[in-house]
């Protein structure tokens, strides 16, 4: 989907993940969510860089924007 996002089973218990590291995708969006400021991920992630950040932003949004059809309850 994303060439930075990455889906393994055998990495996190297959979690979307910073391709080439361990850094779960939620984990960013999170900390970005609770007031954490890219460059503050970057120094605390130095293996990480800003595309690889909004990476997570537009793979979430992906997500986010998936379309859901309810089920029609069928009345008779």
């Amino acid at each position: 989907m994303n060439e930075r996002i990455s889906i393994d089973p055998r990495i996190c218990h297959g979690q979307a993940c910073v391709k080439g590291t361990r850094i779960p995708v939620h984990q960013i969006v999170r900390m970005l969510a609770n007031g954490d400021t890219i460059e503050d991920l970057l120094r605390e992630y130095p293996s990480l860089t800003r595309e690889d950040i909004l990476a997570c932003l537009d793979y979430t949004a992906t997500l986010a924007e998936e379309y859901i059809s309810p089920i029609e309850e069928i009345t008779e």
